[in-house]
């Protein structure tokens, strides 16, 4: 069959889905052509993933009909999806980690004669070539970057045919290098007359990389508008249902307190690499203290040491400085010692279900796991954080069928983050750290983070936010401190950086050894 560019490869036709008494997606008409580019935007829980799912095989939908180049078909299952050329690359990476990529592409596939790894190889390689992938194909999983890993993922779809591809969140985790990458082999893609969805809630990378914009609202489309003729405005404004402004206050507090002296921080991993090398900086309350750094820099471990979470070796130093001036040596205590210190430390990880929530548990369980060793009654307990839990999701606008029945895994990504962010402020830290807060979260979402984490600030904490855009660490915080290989490269005043001076710091491994501290 001869497949010409615009036409459309898949449409859908009053696609409807259900999750009990929720309605996902409310008779949702959709069509991508080919040879096109479709950025799918909405707020968190707006049903973008769901949709994408139909597609992908991972669910069926309640009503309405899918048609591929024009003729209605059913997808039952991943293998369905696949049998009609369309793959799914999800936000989490399904590899084995002790294959290498090509062990991993061609994982499952059955071959004439038995398998050939070397005919594999040189199949694989042609697709690389062909769009532009850069990738060692004898590297094991263990070994790759993220970006390697997704290459990985994109690149086995291709090799099993597909030619409607959907990526859910691509960039979430990737440095604006790797970006710039993977656009250029979205490109090549279309070119090639692949059609692509890419779901993403970064609004410059819609600008950028779409040629029309589809949205969603609450389960519903919203429209669909060509990106040459509408605005980042316009696009927050389809997908919340009313003006929003797309300004990131940056207030001053009226004084600067210090609370945290780190001195020659040093953490290894299992295997003696140093993960953090000699680090050493100064945190104020009354200020946004940015971390910025490529993937793997280290910002993880640095907050995670702070917290009480990773060995410390020897000779480092964490010094507490309490608002009554009292200071306290955090050296390799555990975070149940900090909090029998009284010291008001929250931390909102970048593994949210990992680290911070359990995915089983209501929302409700979840505020009581911040507090079931103040040594409460039970039912006083439970009161207290039902009070608080019904406080956060009235205030952070959660979305949530029920805040004790409701097991939290069953919320979207940003509703999931609302109730982490909501439950650490609720303590009234003195130090508040976040490890990308607002990864994977809509527009509106985001700002209602950058507003929470300000008020902090002028609250009188030490905010310390660990971010991956550029753009908003130059807005939101006071002051930036880059990482490099695990060492500092520079603390910059934020009001005066760019993004090109940052961009140098965060390759320049152990430059700037004498880091500024001016508040």
């Amino acid at each position: 069959m001869v497949r010409l560019e615009g036409q459309n490869a898949i449409e859908l036709r009053n696609i409807t889905k259900r999750f009990g008494s929720v309605v996902a997606n409310d008779r949702i008409c959709l069509s991508l052509k080919r040879g096109q580019i479709l950025s799918l935007l909405g707020e968190n829980g707006s049903g973008k993933t769901t949709l994408m799912n139909m597609l992908a095989g991972i669910y069926l939908p309640d009503e309405g009909e899918i048609l591929a180049d024009g003729k209605p078909i059913t997808i039952r299952s991943p293998k369905d999806a696949f049998d009609h050329k369309i793959g799914m690359i999800h936000q989490h990476y399904k590899l084995v980690e002790v294959f290498t990529a090509t062990q991993n592409i061609i994982l499952g596939l059955k071959a004439k004669g038995g398998l050939n790894l070397a005919e594999a190889n040189r199949k694989v390689q042609e697709i690389c070539d062909r769009y532009g992938f850069e990738i060692d194909l004898k590297k094991k999983v263990y070994d790759m970057s993220v970006s390697e890993k997704q290459t990985v993922e994109i690149v086995k779809v291709l090799y099993r045919g597909a030619d409607i591809l959907i990526l859910d969140e691509p960039t979430a985790v990737l440095t604006p290098q790797e970006t710039d990458k993977l656009f250029a082999v979205m490109r090549n893609m279309k070119a090639d007359g692949k059609a692509l969805v890419i779901i993403t809630h970064k609004l410059n990378e819609v600008m950028a990389i779409s040629d029309e914009v589809a949205v969603l609202r609450k389960g519903k489309y919203i429209g669909t508008v060509k990106t040459a003729e509408t605005s980042p405005q316009a696009l927050t404004d389809m997908m919340v249902g009313h003006a929003v402004t797309l300004n990131i206050d940056r207030p001053q507090a009226d004084e600067l307190k210090k609370r945290l002296k780190i001195g020659n921080l040093t953490v290894k991993d299992k295997e003696g690499v140093k993960k953090l090398d000699d680090v050493s900086f100064e945190a104020f309350g009354g200020e946004i203290l940015g971390v910025a750094g490529v993937a793997g820099s280290g910002q993880k471990e640095l907050l995670e040491a702070i917290a009480g979470l990773q060995k410390l070796e020897h000779g480092s130093s964490i010094l507490y400085i309490a608002p009554d001036g009292r200071e306290q040596e955090l050296y390799n205590l555990t975070p149940l010692d900090i909090i029998k210190k009284g010291i008001l430390l929250s931390f909102v990880p970048e593994d949210r279900f990992g680290m911070g929530l359990v995915g089983g548990m209501n929302i409700t369980d979840n505020i009581r796991l911040r507090t079931y060793r103040d040594g409460k009654l039970m039912l006083s307990d439970f009161a207290e954080s039902k009070a608080l839990a019904e406080k956060i999701v009235t205030d952070l606008e959660v979305v949530t069928p029920d805040i004790n029945r409701t097991p939290l895994r069953r919320l979207s990504g940003g509703n999931v983050q609302k109730v982490l962010v909501g439950r650490e402020i609720s303590f009234n830290p003195t130090i508040l750290m976040t490890a990308y807060a607002v990864r994977g979260l809509d527009i509106n979402t985001s700002y209602a983070i950058y507003n929470l984490l300000t008020a902090q600030k002028m609250r009188g904490a030490a905010v310390i936010y660990v971010g991956e855009d550029l753009d908003v660490l130059l807005e939101l915080c006071d002051r930036i401190l880059v990482l490099c290989g695990g060492k500092v490269s520079g603390v910059v005043d934020a009001k005066n950086a760019t993004k090109e001076e940052i961009g140098l710091l965060m390759t320049t491994v152990g430059g700037g050894k004498e880091a500024t501290n001016e508040a």
